[in-house]
């Protein structure tokens, strides 16, 4: 019965809220007021499903709704903006690269190591500004698996896992736009490139030695979204952190 209840609910969601929460993905490219019914729907849930299962990643509340909210106001109500989200985790099938052996030694005595790249988060954004905003996180996991034999010649396995993250952030200008290097120089953990053409790209690339927990996460991706706008003429608009 409660079962019933639940799917009835899920089924009154809007069609990109019903595969957030039964398939763990979203894909969606429209303008502001679709986004909005999105959002309506969304803001919905903890309120209407009780059930574990279906809960709502919780990458999809502390980033990828904020980050709608602050797409959609810099977009404007004709400025698209589309997110290409994947909520289910790095152990889905087709994330995980080769094995390959790695050089051992001492009591080390075999090392097999192992990638996952998880690229959970995609948007783009046409911006009211004329502009237009690309950005790309991806979660890479390295794995390694050692075979030691200790003191007592007893053979063991170990597991060891290092994650880390990239965040790719490009910023296509309208055709004229000025562009000034700041007076600041950008973290260190922030790097910028600039691609002059018909239309200059700015493209900001930050490798994080860890990746940010749940209430970190978005406040990061705005630092390097940030820095783009740190680049343009004053009279362009700007972003805060």
């Amino acid at each position: 019965m409660f079962w019933r209840n639940t799917r009835e609910a899920i089924g009154r969601f809007h069609p990109v809220h019903q595969q957030l929460t039964t398939e763990r993905t979203v894909s969606l490219s429209s303008r502001a007021g679709e986004w909005a019914s999105v959002l309506a729907s969304l803001s919905q849930h903890e309120a209407t499903v009780k059930r574990r299962k279906w809960r709502l990643p919780a990458r999809a509340t502390t980033v990828m709704v904020p980050l709608i909210h602050v797409l959609s106001e810099d977009a404007g109500p004709e400025g698209a903006v589309a997110i290409a989200a994947d909520f289910r985790g790095p152990d889905t099938p087709g994330k995980t690269g080769p094995r390959r052996e790695v050089p051992a030694g001492g009591r080390v005595r075999k090392i097999t190591e192992w990638f996952v790249l998880d690229p959970w988060l995609q948007a783009r954004a046409e911006l009211k500004d004329g502009s237009v905003l690309e950005i790309k996180v991806t979660d890479r996991i390295r794995h390694r698996k050692l075979h030691v034999v200790n003191a007592r010649n007893k053979h063991k396995w170990k597991t060891k896992k290092k994650a880390v993250q990239r965040i790719d952030v490009k910023r296509t200008l309208p055709r004229g736009a000025g562009v000034r290097r700041p007076d600041a120089a950008p973290p260190g953990w922030i790097g910028v490139r600039r691609k002059d053409g018909k239309r200059t790209v700015l493209s900001a690339i930050a490798k994080l030695g860890r990746v940010p927990g749940e209430q970190e996460q978005f406040p990061v991706i705005l630092t390097v979204v940030t820095e783009l706008f740190r680049w343009t003429a004053p009279a362009s608009p700007r972003r805060s952190a």
